[in-house]
């Protein structure tokens, strides 16, 4: 390597050659890698457009079901979708903590426990890497709140900093050596985490031993000698950026040794050497095949979890029901930023019901639940030309001649400005026919000045930036509307004015103008009081689900507990089914019969929860995050810093453990929650060792249905300075009637604490806890002295 390159030509090769792909070079043999965001699918290389894929239940769904076959299954499903477009490397899984629950990005990763974030994280990386196709472990670390997530200091003590936020990271690295790791925007402890030679150098590549690649979060890196030295691998994306001839002056002046180059080096052909390996040709399903909607169904509804249940669910097929609310019609399948893919369909829930129960089912669309403009829907929004779902897009220079032209389809009704034209475009040109006519809302969404007709009116507007965060133009780009009458077939017209440079997404908006509230909640009622049941659907959107932005509260948007309110005190029987990736409050609580958390279920979402509220899949979820009872009512809450600083002042004692350790109020449901359609006995609990690292205990099915039972155990040390944590878990599918003897063995790596330097084997004193969820201890075993 180092005959063969000079230092340029070394240093070439370590910042990105465009947004998604690295630099080949033909002198030794090394070939274009390309890279992918991946966390609920594997978008390509592009951010909007591109290619139909496959859309996957978000993070936190799948890790509901508490389940490391699963989550190897969706990394060997993601390889094959990687490996069909050419990907190298898919950007996850990604395993921040679920710190305070309004943390904006929660629903891209697992949970608040670093031992199943770890283990789940492991799994997945094995389901890719065994198919050849590299995993990204992101973000390292204390990257748990978006709010000026550029510039944040989070601040952590070491001991926390090791034994919670860096634990999931060491898992994964040490259980299945995931071949790169992506060092986060944030600061940690006043130093940029892309120059965090504490933790890249000295922990993760030295005690740790790591051999792969480190490489920036996108535009993360900032300084060049500070970060080459501290260990980052790699700055993304490119082809300019902080290194180039500026790290080539810094090795010629001495700041930095030539030895680092090489070893940065290394590491990036060690990588492109384990991606290309040669693996079995296997066919992949397309996104839209039957194999793939079979696989979506199942791994969404597995992960669903029933919160409460009177015995209302699983539906009986004779019943009618009325299904409320916007969320049924418009179901939420996926969160926003860098998690949104394009797929081919995205099934809403009262098109699965309907499908299973015909005209059982009564369909009312519910109150307004976003703020914001949305992108025109498929059945808003036509081609001008061909009919068929989408617009038409042109890109104009500044004299108004055409740059390029595009065709999209109702899948990918936003267009990203792309580097493949001749010249930076100063005009984008939308239209699209509303094949609905009547009372509409029309406008635009991106940055620059708009002029939008439709109707015979007009309207004028100019969105800009409202945050410094350079992504914004791109994952939350602004919008606006006016309202016009139109007729069936009118043409939408619009363009926008970019300033010089100017980049983003942009589309067209095209809704049915907002029905009033009591309109609204009127005709739910009237359609519960005429049914056996009335299934309300509420949840969250990308509005509060998204990159770049926390969540304020954690009520649900607009007027939907108004609605549930309403529709419970009208209803014979009323279920909830909660769209959201995240917990919400639930002041309705007492009210209904009972509720489904569906989290953010993917491309097949309405059959998914079709199929678990009538029990042809069991929703045998737990939760992987404490829904707090209350706003503010969390060990952690604030993600908004300080001076700059972000206080990470709980401690250990982050979700589950701090409210059972009395640093919050009980919560509304613990961690580890959920019913499934049985129920169980605990029985003949032991410790079958010493130190109290292995423990069995007979579960059994006394309830009416075949279920899966989740068996968690947790260590309460006798020292009250150490939290109560999740040691191992294991799982039982069992008939009714039937039993088995489950065995569980703790993970060690939560039998120990940091003290002075060091790693310290916690005494085996105190309890172990056999629970369904902290909520619902079984057994309690007390172990050592205690």
């Amino acid at each position: 390597m180092d005959s063969a390159l000079d230092l340029p030509a070394k240093v070439a090769l370590l910042t990105g050659a465009s947004m998604f792909t690295l630099r080949p070079e033909p002198a030794i043999g090394l070939p274009e890698l390309r890279l992918s965001d991946g966390p609920t699918g594997v978008r390509g290389l592009t951010f909007s457009g591109g290619p139909a894929v496959t859309l996957f239940p978000n993070a936190t769904l799948l890790a509901s079901a508490w389940n490391t076959g699963t989550a190897y299954e969706v990394g060997r499903m993601l390889a094959e979708e990687a490996s069909a477009q050419g990907i190298h490397v898919v950007l996850g899984p990604t395993i921040n903590l679920h710190r305070s629950p309004l943390g904006g990005r929660l629903f891209e990763a697992y949970s608040e426990d670093p031992l199943l974030s770890g283990a789940l994280a492991a799994a997945y990386v094995r389901g890719l890497q065994d198919h050849g196709v590299g995993a990204c472990l992101k973000h390292l670390v204390a990257n748990e709140s978006e709010t000026e997530r550029h510039t944040v200091d989070s601040v952590v003590d070491e001991a926390t900093l090791r034994e919670v936020y860096l634990l999931p990271f060491e898992i994964a690295v040490a259980d299945a050596d995931a071949w790169s790791i992506m060092a986060a925007y944030n600061r940690v402890n006043g130093t940029p985490a892309t120059e965090q030679r504490h933790v890249l150098t000295e922990i993760v590549k030295g005690e740790w031993g790591y051999r792969g690649l480190v490489v920036s979060d996108w535009w993360a890196t900032t300084s060049t000698a500070p970060s080459a030295n501290a260990g980052l691998d790699l700055v993304m994306p490119g082809p300019v950026g902080p290194w180039g001839d500026r790290l080539v002056d810094a090795v010629k002046a001495g700041e930095v040794d030539e030895a680092v180059i090489d070893d940065h080096l290394g590491r990036l052909l060690l990588l492109a050497e384990r991606v290309s390996t040669p693996r079995p040709a296997r066919e992949v399903p397309a996104p839209d095949s039957p194999a793939r909607r079979a696989q979506l169904t199942r791994l969404a509804a597995e992960g669903m979890t029933v919160l409460t249940n009177d015995g209302v669910l699983p539906l009986r097929r004779e019943t009618t029901v009325a299904l409320v609310g916007r969320h049924a019609v418009d179901t939420v399948d996926m969160g926003g930023g860098s998690a949104q893919v394009n797929p081919p369909y995205q099934v809403s829930v009262a098109e699965g019901l309907t499908e299973l129960l015909g005209d059982a089912v009564t369909v009312v669309d519910g109150v307004e639940v976003r703020e914001r403009p949305v992108p025109a829907g498929p059945e808003f929004a036509v081609h001008p030309s061909t009919g068929e779902p989408g617009m038409r897009v042109t890109l104009h220079a500044a004299d108004g001649s055409l740059l390029g032209e595009r065709d999209l389809a109702a899948t990918s009704t936003m267009i990203g400005i792309d580097d493949d034209l001749p010249e930076a475009p100063r005009a984008v040109r939308l239209s699209a026919r509303l094949p609905r006519g009547g009372r509409m809302l029309v406008g635009g969404i991106g940055v620059g000045r708009w002029e939008v007709r439709a109707g015979g009116r007009t309207g004028r507007f100019e969105l800009g930036l409202t945050s410094g965060d350079v992504g914004e133009a791109v994952l939350r780009p602004p919008g606006d509307t006016l309202l016009v009458d139109v007729e069936p077939g009118a043409l939408l017209e619009a363009e926008v004015t970019l300033e010089p440079g100017g980049r983003g997404r942009y589309g067209l908006v095209a809704r049915p103008a907002p029905e009033d509230v009591t309109e609204a909640v009127g005709r739910a009622v009237a359609a519960a009081r005429a049914a056996d049941v009335a299934v309300v659907v509420v949840g969250l959107t990308e509005e509060q689900e998204t990159e770049a932005v926390d969540k304020t509260t954690l009520r649900l948007p607009g007027a939907q507990d108004d609605l549930v309110r309403a529709v419970a005190a009208a209803a014979r029987r009323t279920v909830v089914v909660v769209n959201a990736g995240t917990p919400v409050l639930m002041p309705w609580l007492e009210q209904v019969d009972a509720v489904l958390w569906a989290g953010l279920p993917g491309q097949e979402g309405g059959h998914a929860v079709a199929a678990a509220l009538l029990g042809d899949l069991e929703p045998a979820g737990r939760l992987v995050t404490t829904f707090p009872a209350a706003d503010g009512a969390s060990p952690a809450w604030s993600v908004t810093p300080v001076d700059g600083r972000l206080e990470y002042a709980e401690g250990p004692f982050i979700g589950y453990r701090g409210h059972e350790a009395g640093r919050a109020p009980a919560p509304a449901f613990w961690f580890g929650h959920g019913l499934g359609y049985s129920t169980w006995d605990y029985s003949d609990a032991a410790v079958l060792d010493d130190n109290g690292h292995q423990v069995a205990v007979t579960v059994t099915n006394t309830g009416g249905r075949t279920s899966r039972e989740v068996v968690q155990v947790y260590f309460r040390p006798a020292d009250e300075r150490q939290p109560v944590r999740l040691v191992g878990w294991g799982a039982a599918t069992l008939e009714p009637g039937q039993s088995a003897r489950v065995e569980v063995t703790g993970d060690p790596r939560l039998r120990r604490r940091w003290e002075s330097g060091n790693w310290v084997e916690l005494p085996p004193d105190g309890e172990l806890l056999l629970a369904r969820g902290l909520g619902d201890v079984r057994a309690t075993l007390r172990i050592g002295s205690a």
